[in-house]
């Protein structure tokens, strides 16, 4: 590359150390870091959903070396080359030329080519059972670690896999034409990546042979296989749950059903005032449907958040005009054969155009063979996504052992992040830690996030101006030890945490 392909863009006393400041060359946003004399350049926006990354944190792994953070949605990337290390993204970021000349910073306007990693284990087989976040993220972290042998990956769904975090935040806010949940990867990914395809629902898997049975008789083996069928919906025990008009919210096709029939002049209730059910309520609200959810908690999140946050989003709710029931449940559905509303146990009726049951998740994992389970049937395995030799478990699909303790942790990004380190374990490269669980929730277009294990706290110590939704709250258990943080227009700061957890505490005293 010659000296006229570089653009001189700043002088380097003007860069703070640690620091991430934004530029704009030949139109592309990139993000400069000053770290010491070095000076890196990286794309400015993040591969996953275009978060602005100078708004992200620049941090040190637990080697040392420096990382870039997503402000958004946390993935992290190598500030030298751009490789990404920690998900929700998918790609590397692209990594642009720097020289120093004479106290000033110039920068290259084409992006340095990658080279590709060797080539690795190609007479060796891949089977994923499972194509959401955990699959599809183990999927493209084994290509882009070189791995070289056959990878299928198997789904019940015919759609590309797809992103499952927008059915409750945004399709269900979309006209019904455009009420799809964006694809985790296009069709050409797939094809190019020598990623097979297979639709299907698994009915028996034995560890021992690590072959999977098929219903309709087909059978797949893998050298390595990796469980990652994630959950399915639970339904009460209620008269008139399997009736029609009721619904759940777990797959594309269940957002495209509610999409399709919503009409402003609706009334709906929702079962349950959880993660799920409060997201929905957001969105249906900004269609103009009316909402009524029916609660055993008479404080939202509460177990996630502490009372105080939880008290917040119910005001939040009920400033937009959201109902909610806690001091009577559902005692059944009525209607007939189409539901027309949910009867309370102390008489009452609520009309109602549909009904939304959203009351948890069990593990996907009953058609598995002889593996150690946890009480609610999620596969248990390792620090390294290890439930026996060559099988490994990820996402809501397993209950992870961690500090002494089993973990099943129902979030996207956790799926991902086991996703892949359950490739890297296949690779033998798996890490020596696993990144603190984080997610976020998005209401009525206000983001909260938390970050933390599902620890138990006691305590909860809130900064901030919570009714302004400006605020970080740190959570801490009966011995004293904080144990999980959340926030709201913190960004920067829970950027730094999902990296480093406790260093970030023990620098906040």
């Amino acid at each position: 590359m010659t000296a006229s392909e570089f653009r001189d863009v700043v002088a380097l006393d003007v860069l703070e150390d640690g620091q991430i400041s934004s530029f704009n060359i030949k139109g592309t946003p990139i993000v400069l870091i000053r770290d010491g004399e070095q000076v890196h350049a990286l794309g400015g926006k993040c591969p996953h959903k275009e978060a602005p990354l100078d708004q992200g944190a620049f941090c040190r792994n637990e080697g040392g070396g420096g990382v870039l953070v997503c402000p958004w949605h946390k993935a992290v990337f190598d500030v030298v080359d751009g490789a990404l290390q920690e998900p929700v993204a998918l790609d590397n970021l692209p990594r642009y030329p720097v020289n120093i000349i004479e106290g000033r910073v110039l920068v290259g306007t084409e992006p340095v080519s990658r080279v590709d990693p060797p080539a690795r284990q190609a007479q060796e087989s891949v089977l994923i059972l499972g194509a959401g976040a955990a699959g599809v993220t183990a999927a493209t972290t084994l290509r882009l670690h070189g791995f070289a042998g056959s990878i299928t990956l198997v789904s019940e769904e015919t759609e590309l896999p797809y992103d499952r975090t927008a059915l409750s935040k945004t399709v269900l806010v979309s006209d019904p034409d455009k009420a799809h949940a964006p694809p985790l990867r296009n069709k050409e990914f797939y094809e190019n990546n020598r990623i097979t395809r297979v639709t299907g629902h698994v009915v028996s898997f034995d560890p021992v042979s690590k072959i999977a049975s098929l219903e309709g008789g087909q059978e797949l083996r893998g050298d390595h296989v990796l469980i990652a069928t994630g959950a399915r919906i639970q339904r009460p025990d209620i008269p008139g749950v399997d009736m029609k008009n009721v619904f759940t919210l777990h797959r594309e096709e269940d957002a495209e059903k509610i999409a399709s029939i919503l009409k402003p002049e609706h009334a709906i209730t929702i079962i349950g005032g959880g993660f799920i059910g409060l997201e929905v309520a957001s969105s249906l609200r900004q269609r103009g449907v009316g909402v009524t959810i029916v609660s055993r908690s008479a404080v939202p999140m509460e177990k996630q958040f502490g009372r105080e946050v939880g008290l917040r989003l119910l005001q939040l709710h009920e400033e937009n005009g959201v109902a909610f029931i806690c001091d009577s449940m559902v005692a059944k559905i009525y209607g007939d054969q189409h539901a027309q509303g949910v009867e309370l146990e102390d008489g009452m009726r609520l009309p109602s155009a549909f009904v939304l049951v959203g009351v948890g998740v069990k593990p996907e994992t009953g058609y598995v063979r002889g593996l150690e389970r946890d009480e609610d049937g999620a596969i248990v395995v390792d620090e390294t996504m290890k439930a026996a030799p060559g099988v490994y478990a990820a996402g809501d699909s397993s209950a992870l052992r961690h500090n002494g303790g089993l973990h099943r942790i129902e979030h996207w990004r956790h799926a991902q992040v086991q996703g892949r380190i359950a490739a890297l374990s296949i690779l033998g490269e798996a890490p020596s830690s696993i990144p603190t669980p984080w997610f976020w929730t998005q209401q009525f277009g206000k983001k909260i996030e938390r970050l933390g294990w599902d620890e138990a706290f006691e305590t909860v110590h809130l900064e901030g101006d919570l009714k302004g939704f400006s605020f970080l709250a740190t959570y801490v258990a009966a011995d004293g030890r904080p144990v999980a943080l959340a926030g709201a227009g913190h960004a920067y700061d829970l950027a730094r945490a999902a990296m480093d957890f406790d260093g970030f505490l023990a620098e906040r005293g």
